[in-house]
């Protein structure tokens, strides 16, 4: 139903298996062992909290992608000095070598244990619970309410690290209490911590909201508004030739370019279906002459209503309709995330409206551009996951299975391997989903690849066929990056704010080293502009080192030093971003070296 630009959080690491060309997305016995690992630290952690900081309450305290957290209820908030007792006394339960023992509990068993210890989180957790047996996990003094699995003994914890202290809302909801929710990792090895640590260390070099402030190309204003961006200069400039190339590519693979409104009448939102199933997300009405309208949460209607504006014949399927759609969605203020999770952001947002005897060619016509598109990016490592039919779903088994047979071919004709997400498509069609390995070896949501069996009923959306009878349309969501914003952010912290030369918002920088040389460096300039370079000359009064060192600060991909040597020769001393070195050239020969790159891209 559209929700292809789902702007997921921030970035995880993954450790998959790439030996099989399908793989289940059931655990690996590695996987699940290294899962039991990260749930007994949080457990071990959890008991160094309550000894260390008496009356804390526990809430939850799961094993995750990349490690674990545990989220307390305390009356101070944990400091990163309080994270270091904690990681001694979690070292002195480990070296006591304490088993963790399963116990079973009824229901009511539970639930006056746990109010005698006055957890009023676990007894919630417990009322939620439909069965009457309650498992449950100790070690030492601790007790925890549990399915495990955990390891053996705490003997077995031996490499482990905690990382942060963040905010939580219980349950993720705004109207409960803000939590303390302490991260941390754990390995089976000492080099796998340490690798992964080093990442972290890494990534935090490159964290875009640091780098998008000192390299000026974003910022988020509180009076503005949360999750709202401002794009400066530098950083528009980026955007417009991600929009331009975009662009380019879809009208060159036989896409329509539209747009459509911001705001909406509700009605279609509750035709859609949009309003009944998403209203956590979407924002309340505004009054317009009597009737309410909302900001729009997705751009699905309004390229339906311009597909519906005429009659469309067999002979002119496939249509294809994009845009980059600005979307609005209420997004709890505890998950935001600089550019990566935003209350307001642009999908690059496509429909395709086609017979079912073209879904499969549409399909590997989509595949293969999404691809093609993100290495463009610089993008070479890709997971992909082929989501089929939820317990839930709209539509016709029929259906759901041509569109899943379909999409298996694709993905078997393409040669990549590939994941089954068994019953994770969602309640209105199967998908495909691709996540983009960035430098560091973190995966990223990216680009899906949607049936839709609910909009096409709904809005009654059919073509003429050949028998000259009305048929219902095939439907398919399609979004290369999604989101704008978070394609942006990855971006940034892909490349480490060094961007390639045809993304970089200054491309060259012209550094006169007295003011003699000044008429010639602005030559030098006008010439780079004139080529279709973003070129800039600092004609300011500072010492030329100065000079070089801000613009490396600034991550410039070429800095032009010219002296009276290089003014007497024609020629141009070149230092590359990240070289100590400089190269000079003749400057005919440093335009061609230049253009040697990418010209349509440059």
């Amino acid at each position: 139903m559209g929700v292809t630009g789902s702007n997921p959080v921030a970035p995880t690491i993954k450790a998959v298996s790439r030996e099989q060309k399908v793989v289940s997305k059931k655990q690996t016995e590695e996987e699940v062992g290294l899962d039991a690992l990260r749930h007994s630290t949080s457990h071990v952690m959890a008991q160094a909290v309550c000894e260390l900081f008496p009356n804390t309450k526990l809430a939850i305290g799961p094993s995750i992608k990349d490690g674990f957290y545990y989220d307390f209820d305390t009356s101070n908030p944990f400091t990163p000095e309080d994270l270091i007792k904690i990681e001694k006394r979690m070292k002195e339960i480990i070296k006591e070598n304490h088993k963790f023992v399963r116990t079973e509990m009824t229901k009511n068993e539970a639930i006056e244990f746990f109010k005698k210890k006055n957890e009023i989180y676990k007894l919630e957790l417990i009322n939620d619970i439909p069965d009457q047996k309650m498992s449950l996990y100790q070690h030492d003094t601790f007790i925890d309410l549990c399915k495990g699995p955990h390891v053996e003994s705490t003997k077995n914890i031996r490499y482990f690290k905690l990382l942060s202290i963040a905010g939580a809302y219980w349950r993720g909801s705004e109207k409960n209490k803000m939590l303390q929710r302490i991260y941390g990792t754990v390995f089976n090895t000492k080099e796998e911590l340490n690798e992964y640590l080093k990442k972290q260390e890494e990534a935090k070099k490159r964290d875009h909201r640091l780098l998008g402030k000192s390299l000026d190309l974003f910022s988020i204003h509180e009076e503005v508004g949360a999750g709202l961006i401002h794009w400066h200069p530098k950083g528009a400039l980026i955007r417009q030739i991600i929009e331009r190339f975009w662009e380019q590519q879809h009208i060159k693979n036989g896409y329509k370019i539209v747009y459509t409104p911001h705001i909406a009448s509700e009605e279609i939102y509750k035709i859609s279906g949009h309003l009944e199933k998403y209203s956590e997300m979407i924002y309340s009405p505004m009054d317009i002459d009597g009737k309410p309208f909302r900001v729009r949460p997705m751009n699905c209607p309004g390229h339906i209503l311009i597909y519906k504006s005429k009659l469309h014949s067999y002979r002119e399927m496939p249509v294809r309709l994009a845009e980059m759609g600005t979307v609005y969605r209420r997004e709890l203020s505890g998950v935001l995330h600089g550019l990566l999770r935003v209350r307001g952001f642009t999908i690059d947002d496509a429909h395709i409206f086609c017979t079912k005897e073209q879904v499969e060619d549409e399909i590997i016509s989509v595949f293969n551009f999404t691809i093609n598109f993100l290495k463009e990016f610089g993008f070479k490592k890709f997971e992909i996951a082929l989501s089929t039919r939820p317990e839930k779903f709209v539509g016709e088994i029929e259906k759901w299975d041509m569109a899943t047979e379909s999409l298996k071919r694709v993905l078997e004709k393409t040669g990549y391997k590939y994941k089954i997400d068994e019953g994770g498509g969602a309640f209105y069609g199967p998908k495909i989903s691709i996540e983009i390995e960035d430098v560091l070896g973190r995966y990223w949501q990216c680009s899906t690849i949607q049936f839709d069996f609910n909009l096409p009923e709904r809005f009654d959306i059919t073509f003429r066929n050949s028998a000259g009878k009305d048929e219902k349309v095939i439907m398919i969501h399609r979004a290369v990056f999604g989101s704008l914003e978070r394609f942006f952010g990855v971006l940034i912290e892909h490349y480490g704010g060094a961007f390639p030369l045809w993304l970089a918002p200054v491309q060259v920088r012209v550094l006169p080293i007295t003011e003699k040389q000044s008429e010639y460096a602005q030559k030098i300039k006008n010439d780079l502009t004139d080529k279709g370079f973003r070129a800039e000359i600092d004609l300011r009064n500072e010492k030329l080192n100065y000079k070089i060192r801000e613009a490396q600060m600034e991550k410039i991909p070429y800095t032009i030093i010219l002296g009276e040597k290089e003014q007497n020769s024609e020629s141009v001393s070149v230092r590359k971003y990240g070289e100590a070195k400089t190269e000079t050239f003749p400057v005919s020969k440093f335009f061609d070296a230049i253009k040697t790159l990418d010209p349509e891209k440059s």
